[in-house]
């Protein structure tokens, strides 16, 4: 987490990286996690990305709690679409 410049509503940010080691899956992650906007956008911005066979993730945040919250929320889904992909894709394992 990073504080950022105070003259920004946007003062704390956080990135995130999961390699996936597959465009493929990569791409599943992102297409099941992207359907999921922020709850309060106005105070939470999440953009996210596939890259190399990764899913990037930026937040910004206007406070700390806020920003938490949205990591936490976050990853609690990334591992269940994780969790699910393994589940489902005959000898895969991420």
């Amino acid at each position: 987490m990073e504080a950022q410049n105070l003259s920004s509503p946007w003062q704390f940010s956080c990135d995130l990286e999961v390699n996936f080691e597959s465009e493929e899956k990569a791409s599943i992650v992102y297409a099941a996690l992207n359907v999921d906007k922020e709850l309060q956008p106005d105070k939470v911005k999440r953009v996210m990305s596939v890259s190399d066979g990764k899913l990037v993730v930026h937040f910004e945040a206007v406070e700390a709690r806020f920003l938490r919250a949205s990591f936490s929320a976050f990853v609690d889904i990334l591992t269940l679409a994780t969790k699910t992909i393994e589940e489902f894709s005959p000898g895969t394992e991420l």
